[in-house]
């Protein structure tokens, strides 16, 4: 499997919408080389670091080809006329959470980086796309991209292809994460198989340990709207 990178975007932290939330969700395309530190892109920032960004969210990756259906979904916004509307660092057409899994491992200019986990939206999209309900839209359809943490540091630069090296877990895709936590939420089999991932990030192996012993799903309200 080998996917060119089209675009990579970084974005400092500015005000995000009327509540002048803090946030890096805005990126915009880098048109030379960039460096690639454990932590993420240099230039990248994060709005709230306790939620984003750290070593199991440096980077995170959005399928272009989802654009057309949230014309679809959203209308024709101009926000959706490039890449950089869901604040991905990464940019790719040909790999979606079908595709990916928990695991999955590539090569990218000097840079190696690991699958760690999809996207958990957050209240922030509704900001950025002015729309009350965009991250629920976004965890209902389950284009939520995914996120990698650094395994090697390195430079990379547009155009440079991710060469995957290594599935550990090809079984375990983004989608099949996703259907577990949000469409069959209480498939106990399905939870107890998670929740002994060893490279799923602890957070989302406690979720599905949590619901496996009280055998109810977690409140998403606080994530999902503005608050």
């Amino acid at each position: 499997m080998a996917t060119k990178v089209d675009t990579i975007l970084v974005g400092s932290v500015r005000p995000l919408g009327e509540r002048q939330a803090r946030s890096g969700i805005a990126k915009a395309p880098v048109a030379n080389a960039v460096e690639l530190t454990v932590t993420g892109l240099m230039g990248d920032g994060h709005g709230d670091p306790k939620y984003h960004g750290g070593l199991e969210k440096a980077v995170h990756h959005y399928a272009y080809e989802h654009y057309q259906l949230w014309r679809e979904i959203v209308g024709d916004r101009h926000i959706l006329e490039q890449p950089g509307a869901f604040g991905e660092n990464l940019s790719t057409q040909g790999l979606t959470e079908f595709d990916v899994a928990v695991g999955d491992t590539f090569r990218i200019g000097g840079a190696v980086i690991q699958v760690s986990q999809g996207r958990q939206p957050c209240w922030k999209l509704n900001l950025r796309f002015e729309t009350d309900d965009m991250a629920r839209k976004v965890q209902a359809t389950g284009m939520t991209g995914w996120y990698y943490r650094v395994l090697q540091p390195g430079t990379l630069e547009p155009g440079d292809e991710l060469d995957l090296i290594d599935r550990i877990s090809p079984q375990w895709t983004i989608r099949r994460l996703w259907n577990a936590f949000y469409v069959d939420r209480l498939n106990i089999e399905e939870l107890s198989q998670i929740q002994d991932i060893p490279h799923l990030p602890e957070n989302w192996r406690s979720y599905a340990s949590r619901r496996i012993e009280t055998r109810e799903v977690e409140d998403w309200t606080r994530r999902l709207q503005v608050h």
